[in-house]
């Protein structure tokens, strides 16, 4: 069975030449969740409750195959569920998860402890769980997630999307919302990248655009992070994830949640890039290509904004849009360099959280990917937080790293911008 562990893994398929057959959307696919389980030869005691990446359709694996062979032999028993749905799938995979664990425990006996896990989409709901079902889990590691939350990551990535066609492509058939097929949006999205990257006035709003939607400067694990002064270098590297991070899928969710859920009226253009850090490397870049930055951010502040249907935003906030409190240890993993599901979430929650969380980063770019010995690290760490009441230090192999700000941020109880 093939896994989908990314955020919005349409997303990959949007830009990727082999892919074949449509994504459907599948809010009306709902079935009776299913369920598998593995039990080590000898069980510490320890569930681990793995939560998938979003998939078109229903899927499931106790844990990803690279490390699953790894987690029973430290002597973890693992469980998941589909979810009983594919695509954005929140309101069917919290209910599917804590049915995993009474199915498990029925099965198997009551576990010393429960420890929740997930991957991209996987994490949000991760997180959901952390912070509202704090008598049914122990602890979280919510890994390369989308914990910021649906309506600040989708607002980040409409803003990337709304520059570049307001800059770069406003005759390509671009569509923000409401999108007809996600997959022939995004292969024309992949088409005008190219294009504009043949220019250096292209590749400058390029990067204006990656920086607005939060793209890191480095994306591709098979090259080296570019150094803090190689302005080319980073837009390089966002423009190589730029429609994977900033194109994602939004049929399925919009037919989730009756209408557009993202929005950017009242959002001044000019005052996001300040906020961003990296208006420097813009104006470097801008001005190599000989254009006028400022003309264009004039534009994108006075260009047709995209509206949003109140009802549609209550949906996504409720499916999930988190609270920042999390109510058992919670680790976030992630990559430094993750083009998919922007580092920038991961700081805007950790900022929100406080000590209620702990960041762990890995000096690598991709999303998700992690190694055996890394997600076992990230265990253990709220393990030790469980045993000792206290964080421990950081792990070896982790990294010190302060990620690009979450420009949209939106925690329930606080701003949702």
């Amino acid at each position: 069975m093939r896994r989908l562990i990314c955020s919005l893994v349409a997303a990959t398929c949007l830009a990727t030449p082999a892919a074949s057959g449509p994504v459907e959307p599948t809010p009306a696919a709902q079935q009776s969740p299913q369920f598998v389980d593995s039990l080590p030869a000898q069980w510490n005691g320890t569930l681990l409750l793995y939560s998938r990446g979003y998939s078109p359709r229903p899927s499931v694996e106790a844990a990803p195959a690279p490390v699953r062979q790894a987690l029973l032999d430290a002597g973890y028993a693992l469980i998941a569920s589909d979810y009983g749905a594919g695509g954005w799938s929140l309101a069917e995979a919290v209910p599917a998860q804590l049915a995993a664990i009474e199915r498990f425990t029925a099965l198997h006996g009551k576990p010393r402890r429960i420890i929740a896990w997930g991957e991209s989409m996987g994490g949000l709901v991760t997180t959901q769980l952390a912070e509202q079902h704090a008598n049914r889990i122990d602890g979280a590691v919510a890994a390369c997630a989308s914990i910021g939350g649906a309506l600040g990551m989708m607002n980040m990535a409409l803003d990337g999307a709304y520059a570049f066609r307001t800059l770069v492509a406003p005759d390509a058939g671009l569509e923000l919302v409401r999108i007809t097929d996600d997959r022939v949006n995004g292969g024309r999205a992949q088409e005008a990248v190219q294009q504009a990257l043949a220019t250096p006035e292209g590749r400058a709003r390029v990067a204006l655009a990656s920086v607005l939607a939060g793209l890191p400067g480095w994306t591709d694990p098979a090259t080296p992070q570019p150094a803090v002064g190689d302005a080319a270098g980073q837009a390089a590297q966002m423009a190589k994830a730029f429609v994977r991070g900033t194109f994602l899928p939004r049929t399925d969710q919009e037919q989730r949640a009756g209408g557009v859920f993202s929005w950017n009226t009242g959002i001044d253009y000019r005052a996001q890039l300040r906020r961003s850090g990296r208006a420097a490397l813009v104006e470097r870049l801008y001005r190599e290509a000989g254009i006028d930055l400022q003309a264009d951010l004039k534009r994108l502040n006075a260009g047709e904004r995209v509206a949003a249907d109140p009802d549609a935003v209550a949906y996504m906030r409720a499916h999930y849009t988190p609270n920042a409190r999390p109510q058992v240890p919670l680790v976030a993993m992630q990559k430094i360099g993750d083009g998919m599901t922007a580092p920038a979430l991961q700081r805007g929650y950790a900022e929100a959280a406080g000590t209620r969380a702990q960041s762990l980063w890995l000096a690598e770019a991709g999303h998700c990917g992690f190694t055996a010995p890394q997600l076992l690290a990230a265990i253990r760490q709220v393990e030790q937080r469980l045993d000792r009441g206290k964080w421990p230090a950081v792990p070896a192999g982790f990294v010190p790293h302060r990620a690009e700000p979450m420009l949209r941020p939106c925690i329930t109880g606080g701003r949702c911008e």
